[in-house]
Parts: C-alpha cells; structure tokens; sequence
C-alpha cells in the first residue's frame, strides 16, 4: 500500500572526503635563524664632527660575516640618519652634548654588514624630532633595510616560507609603547594570528653598569619610568611573541627561555662610535643568533662575544667575555633559565623546574 503522494525530501548532500579538506599547514619541521645585536650609532656630526675617519665604511667589516649569515638580522639604530634638522633640546654644554645624527649615506654601511630590519624605538630614535625618526626611515629604507618604532608601526619579512613580524617598543614619546602593557599584548596578539613568527623587541630598564642585574620590578633612570622588563617581555611572550630582544642599559643582561620562547633583556652597546660609553663592561656584547621551528619554538642559539676598542668597530672577542657574562647573569638572575650555555657559545633548552626570579 502507498502512503499520501508528496515531495521526496532532499538527499542529503554527502560529506566530504577527509582529502577535500585543506589541513592547516605543518610548519613545525621549518627553521628560521634570527641574528641581533644592541646599540648602534657609528658617529655623530652634531653639535660636533665626530665621524670616522674613514667615514664608517670598514665600521661593520670584522662582524659583518655573523651578521649576514642569518636568515634575518636585527639592530638598533640609537640617533638619526639624517641632514641638518632642528635638535629636539637644546644642549647648556655643546662639549657633553648627548644628541646623535649621521649622515643618511651611513644606511648603506648597516646594509653592507647584514642588515635587514632595524628598530628606531628608543630615546635617540628622536633626537631632531619627529622629523628626524622619518628621515631615518626613509634612509634605510632606500637602501633595502625596514626600519619602525614609531606608534602603530612595524616591520615584516618573508624568509624560508615563514611570514616573520618585527615590533619594536620602547618608553618614549609616540613610540610603540611599553609601558600600555595591556595595549601591547593585544596589540601582539593580534600579530601572531597573521604573523607564523612575532618578534618582539623593546628599549626598556636603567642603564649602566649598575643595571646589569634584573631588579624584577619598575625601573626608572633619571626619574624617566622604564618599564618592569619582565612583565613585559613574558606577557609579551604570553600574547603570542616568539622572540623577545630588548636593549637600552648599555650592558648586558640575562636570558632565560619562557614557555618555549627565548628573551634576551638587552643586548648591550654593539656599534657606537662616539658619544656612549664603552669602557669596561660596557664595550662588551653578543651577537645573538637564533634558530626558530616554524611555530616559534626555540630550538637553539649561538652567542658570538664582541668588543669594542675605540676608534674601531666592533671585533670578535677571543676572551668570549659577552657569553661568560650573560651566562652568569641568567644564573644569578633566574637560578633554573631554562637555557644551557656551553663553552663554544652554543645555547641549548635545558630543563626548568619553576619559572621564577631572583627576589
């Protein structure tokens, strides 16, 4: 017997094959090396002439075989590449003036070491104002090197089939800034949904040889807040950063690895001709050089030890004295870093029983 004629319901549309079914690419097998280093500024000419003699063309040369060859390489550009312009402030003693400015010519050197990206977030990036960061920018940017710091700004490459982000904060005026710590791990978050690796980088903590060690708390040089280094750098990491680099105490400071991620809390004065100290401690510092799985994991590192001796450039230091101390600093400021740091300048992860700091 039929039932009551009517119209047959639809057939169901069949599934799809798991091979329909475009998976989220596996890049965990991919790697990334990340080289950076601190402070740079080869020579002022204001309020005086204090450039190289040779004009800062063999500046870079001793290094510039490290530099160029990671994958990506990171600096800081302390100053302005720039002609004439109107200095920010005003110096009371031209002879202690600390206002930098090179010529815009002086991009072409931080290209020929290595250079890829370079952060203009930091105290100097504005020494002539506004005008000054943009001429700066612009300088290397015609030369192939991307340049950023100032608000809403950052950088991005392309390398090994990995998207790499660069986003570069520091605690002055219109900069990225790190002290909205909460504007800045949004603002990160978001990065590392389109980014596949964030690097973080940041101009933060006193400065010195007294601030070597990591207070864990706010700092502050010349009553200027400074920012708590920590907070930031592991909320930064706890937002989706990859890779955290910071500079500004003109010294180095600790490493530890947070999470599966590396931060660096400054890399100390790499390449600064006249103007900053380099004295004792001061003139020593890494080049750092990183290697990322394609999911920003750590998977290793290399600290090669520098040195400046005026009025050279920065040289390989044979007495590893950057690695000696940065590896004593992470134990005395962390206890368990997460790191293991052998005697050839390798860094490998090691195991981490908490993630605490010295008190």
């Amino acid at each position: 017997m039929g039932g009551p004629s009517g119209p047959k319901d639809p057939e169901p549309k069949p599934l799809p094959q798991e091979s329909e079914i475009e998976p989220a690419p596996d890049k965990s097998a991919l790697r990334i090396s990340i080289a950076a280093v601190g402070d740079m500024m080869i020579g002022t000419d204001y309020p005086h002439n204090h450039l190289p003699d040779d004009d800062g063309v063999a500046f870079l040369a001793d290094v510039a075989p490290v530099l160029s060859a990671a994958d990506v390489t990171f600096g800081n550009l302390e100053g302005v590449l720039m002609e004439g312009g109107e200095p920010a402030k005003k110096c009371s003693n031209l002879n202690a003036c600390y206002l930098f400015r090179s010529p815009p010519r002086y991009a072409q050197h931080y290209r020929d070491a290595g250079f890829d990206v370079m952060s203009l977030a930091n105290n100097h990036a504005r020494d002539f104002g506004e005008e000054g960061r943009d001429s700066s920018a612009a300088a290397l940017n015609a030369v192939g090197v991307l340049a950023s710091g100032r608000e809403g700004t950052w950088s991005a490459v392309m390398r090994r089939d990995l998207s790499v982000a660069f986003i570069n904060y520091a605690v002055t005026r219109n900069s990225n800034m790190l002290l909205d710590y909460e504007t800045a791990f949004d603002t990160i978050a978001s990065f590392s949904e389109e980014f596949d690796i964030v690097v973080v980088t940041f101009h933060g903590g006193a400065e010195g040889i007294d601030a070597t060690h990591i207070p864990f708390a706010d700092e502050e040089y010349y009553g200027e807040p400074r920012g708590d280094v920590v907070k930031f750098a592991r909320g930064a990491v706890d937002a989706g950063a990859d890779l955290v680099i910071g500079h500004g105490p003109h010294v180095v400071r600790a490493m530890e690895r947070y999470n599966g991620r590396l931060i660096a809390y400054s890399l100390g004065n790499f390449a600064t001709y006249y103007g900053i100290s380099v004295a004792g401690i001061k003139g020593i510092a890494p080049i750092l050089t990183v290697t990322l799985d394609g999911n920003g994991g750590f998977v290793e590192g290399t600290i090669v030890s520098t040195v400046q001796l005026r009025p050279a450039g920065p040289s390989i230091d044979p007495r590893d004295r950057a690695l000696t101390l940065i590896r004593g600093l992470s134990i005395e400021d962390f206890g368990e870093p997460g790191l293991s740091f052998l005697p050839d300048g390798k860094i490998l992860p090691a195991a981490r029983a908490s993630v605490v700091g010295r008190k």
